[in-house]
């Protein structure tokens, strides 16, 4: 009797069973902040290129619009929304001696983890993980 209460047998399986839950959310937390971090620069690229656009003369709001749309389809962001582009020609930056006119385009982006949220509405069923949040970015230039 006293052998087998002092024995070791069994304890490898215990400890995989408490780690390697830990070492899988840590693996797949790592691809979804990854995957976010990708969106986020692919949305500035857009931003940037959108106000690329914008200080040239002769475009239209729809033309810029059109070109941010066309970028994040590129870059294989699902279904995007000219809605989800903001541009405000009324911005200025400074060009050493004074202001002078820019355009700011801003890409807002409704982000959904894909794995994360249903983990986390396992472990706490009523949690905001669940909820998309909105990444922003923006991009400023000066008018030609």
């Amino acid at each position: 009797m006293r052998r087998r209460l002092t024995g070791e047998r069994g304890s490898a399986l215990l400890e995989t069973a408490i780690t390697l839950p830990l070492v899988l959310l840590v693996s797949v937390s790592i691809f979804e902040f990854g995957r976010a971090y990708q969106v986020f620069q692919i949305m500035t690229n857009a931003a940037r290129e959108g106000a690329r656009i914008a200080v040239l003369p002769g475009t239209t709001d729809s033309d810029v619009k059109q070109r941010v749309v066309d970028y994040l389809t590129a870059g294989q962001i699902a279904s995007p929304s000219p809605s989800w582009v903001g541009i405000d020609h009324s911005q200025t930056v400074s060009d050493g001696t004074g202001a002078a006119p820019a355009t700011l385009v801003t890409v807002n982006y409704p982000f959904n983890f894909l794995v994360l949220n249903p983990v986390a509405q396992l472990v706490v069923s009523k949690t905001t993980l669940g909820a998309a949040f909105t990444m922003t970015t923006s991009a400023l230039m000066r008018n030609e």
